[in-house]
Formats: C-alpha cells, sequence, structure tokens
C-alpha cells in the first residue's frame, strides 16, 4: 500500500491538514458537532444531518487513489452508482479548496485540493446489522429488502458479453484466498483452512460450465457489489448504500450469488431465516432463473472464505483496526464456509 503518494497536480496539502479542517465544526454551515471515523480506504466526517467522505490517496493491487484525478473520479463514481439504489442519500460531489489566502474551505472558489461525497445522514440503529443484533428486523421488511433488489436486478442490462469476467473473478479471488489464508503467521491453522480451500476449489471447477451457462443465458448483471447488512438502513425510507465503485469487474456477478451473500451475512449475526426470504422474493422478479442448490451453496461457501480472506488482510496492515476482532471472526467465517460445503457437496 501507497500513501500520500505524490502526483505532481497543483498544490500538495497534506492528508492530515484536511483531515484536521474537515474535523472541526467551522468547516461546515452552521457549526455542527463532528464525529470522524477511518476505514482502510476513506475519512469519513458525520457533521450534523450530512456525512462527507473523501478518500484517502492510497494503491492497493486493485484500486489507485494517489492522484487527485483518480480520486474525484471514484467520488463521482460512487455518487452515480449509488444513487441506484439510495437516490435521496447521495447528495452531490464538493470540493475542498485552497483559497488565495491560504485557509481550507469547503466552497466554488479556490483550487481544488480534495474531493467529497455529500451524503444524507441515516441512523445508525436502523442499519440491518443492527437491527438483527436488536431482534427488531420484521419479515415485511425483508420482503421489502428483497422486493427491491428484485427490481433492481430485473431493470439491470445482461452482460452477456461482459459476464465471462465474473467466473474468471471466482477463479482469481479463489487463489488470493487460498494466498493469504495460508500465508506464515495466518491466525487460521493451516490444517484447517488448506482441506477447505481445496473443497471451494473442486466445487467451482465442477459448476464452472453451469456458471458459464447462466453467463450465456444473459444471468449476470452489473450488481452491487458489496451487498451486506451494514449497508442496508431500514428507516422512514430504504436505503441500500455504499457499493463497491472502484472496479466494475468486482459488480458483474449473478444476483443470486449477491443476494445469497447478503443473506449468509445476516446468518453470520445469527438471522439464517433471513437467506430463504431474500431469495424467494427476489426469485419471484427474475423469473424463476434460481441456480441449483449445489450451486448456489458453492456461492456461499466462496463468500464465507473469501470474508475470512479479508478478516485475515486486516492484520497485515502496519497498524491493525480492531486487531483483536479479526481472528476470532476469520475463523467463523470458515465454520460457515464448511456447512456451506457440505450442502453443496451433498
Amino acid at each position: 500500500m501507497v500513501i500520500d503518494a505524490p502526483h505532481n497536480q497543483g498544490t500538495e496539502v497534506a492528508t492530515w491538514e484536511k483531515v484536521r479542517f474537515l474535523s472541526s465544526p467551522e468547516a461546515y454551515p452552521g457549526h455542527p458537532a463532528v464525529t470522524v471515523l477511518e476505514t482502510h480506504m476513506s475519512w469519513v466526517f458525520l457533521a450534523g444531518d450530512l456525512v462527507y467522505k473523501f478518500k484517502k490517496p492510497v494503491r492497493y493491487p486493485f484500486l489507485d487513489f494517489t492522484s487527485l484525478a483518480r480520486r474525484e473520479r471514484h467520488c463521482a463514481a460512487e455518487l452515480r452508482l449509488n444513487r441506484r439504489l439510495a437516490p435521496r442519500v447521495y447528495r452531490r460531489l464538493v470540493a475542498l479548496r485552497l483559497k488565495r489566502t491560504g485557509e481550507l474551505a469547503l466552497g466554488d472558489s479556490g483550487e481544488p485540493v480534495e474531493w467529497l461525497v455529500e451524503m444524507e445522514r441515516l441512523s445508525e440503529g436502523d442499519m440491518l446489522d443492527r437491527r438483527i443484533k436488536a431482534n427488531t428486523v420484521s419479515t415485511e421488511a425483508v420482503v421489502a429488502i428483497g422486493d427491491k433488489l428484485g427490481r433492481f436486478y430485473a431493470a439491470a442490462r445482461s452482460e452477456r458479453r461482459r459476464g465471462r469476467a465474473y467466473l474468471e473473478h471466482l477463479v482469481t479471488e479463489t487463489a488470493v484466498n487460498r494466498k493469504l489464508l495460508l500465508l506464515e503467521g495466518c491466525p487460521v491453522r493451516p490444517g484447517r483452512a488448506e482441506p477447505l480451500l481445496a473443497r471451494v476449489e473442486k466445487l467451482l471447477e465442477a459448476h464452472a460450465p453451469a456458471i458459464a451457462a447462466r453467463t450465456a443465458d444473459g444471468l449476470i448483471v452489473e450488481g452491487h457489489g458489496d451487498l451486506r447488512p451494514e449497508h442496508v438502513h431500514l428507516g422512514t425510507e430504504l436505503d441500500i448504500i455504499d457499493c463497491l465503485e472502484f472496479d466494475r469487474t468486482m459488480r458483474l456477478l449473478d444476483p443470486y450469488d449477491e443476494v445469497n451473500y447478503l443473506g449468509l451475512e445476516c446468518e453470520f449475526l445469527g438471522a439464517g431465516w433471513i437467506r430463504p426470504i431474500l431469495l424467494q422474493v427476489v426469485d419471484d422478479h427474475l423469473g424463476g432463473h434460481r441456480p441449483a442448490p449445489r450451486l448456489l451453496a458453492t456461492y456461499g461457501a466462496f463468500r464465507a472464505v473469501l470474508r475470512a480472506r479479508i478478516c485475515v488482510a486486516h492484520l497485515l496492515d502496519p497498524e491493525p483496526m480492531e486487531a483483536e476482532r479479526w481472528p476470532g471472526e476469520a475463523e467463523r467465517y470458515l465454520e460457515l464456509a464448511e456447512r456451506e460445503c457440505a450442502t453443496a457437496e451433498d
């Protein structure tokens, strides 16, 4: 990972200076209280009823945010793509500018030194993951989620030509899973990870013709790309936020894989009853194209192993956030993957 790589575009303002300015109530109209959150790829500022997010100048194998122009493009893509499922939430693109006086400001005058996505602030307690933990999710809410997703997928363009990238993505990511989960020092025991990885690889190989056939039948679409409970808002309006914007290839997928993944994540949180309802409602919209149970379970096994790998990847950061959390979660995802494999092999 590279941070604050030089981009030779306009005036340089250090990331810490931007964060310090945007952390201050004086940066925003009305001077609201500000809460600052940091993720692996972004800084997020909760300012009153609004949220502002800018991307860190980082580079990973799968993305490059190291120039201002790249960050602007990705912020614009984030705005456009997320308006598909949360149009009221994603408001506009805002420039952080350097004025002639040398001061930073959110406004229309001065040289842009950063780009931010401005969003409506959502109630954290109404996110699906929080609702699951509070045991306040109704069947009607789950049906509404399925309806929204079903309409979204039904309206999406079939990706016959580009759809082959989906199977290639599954194979590529499976190889990365193997690499990270078998690293020396990985908190997951190799004696557990190795046989499970082999099972998932064998299942994907066995189902490759069926996945290719689904591609040929026009069943691959451009979806959300990161559909998890923490991205589903069950407030006065239903919003699905935070899609994966930086790589279209990772959004090209079988919609049943994506919905099954959301259900799998709900199951991980203790709400296994949600998955079959979501799948049925979406299937009603898509005309009964649900994959065979073994293929659906293969998708689930792949996703669970991928999530275990992401847990491990967090620990590779120089200063991991919540380091104590990830080993236990990785083991739990592998348990889920083993159950999915058992179903797929039955």
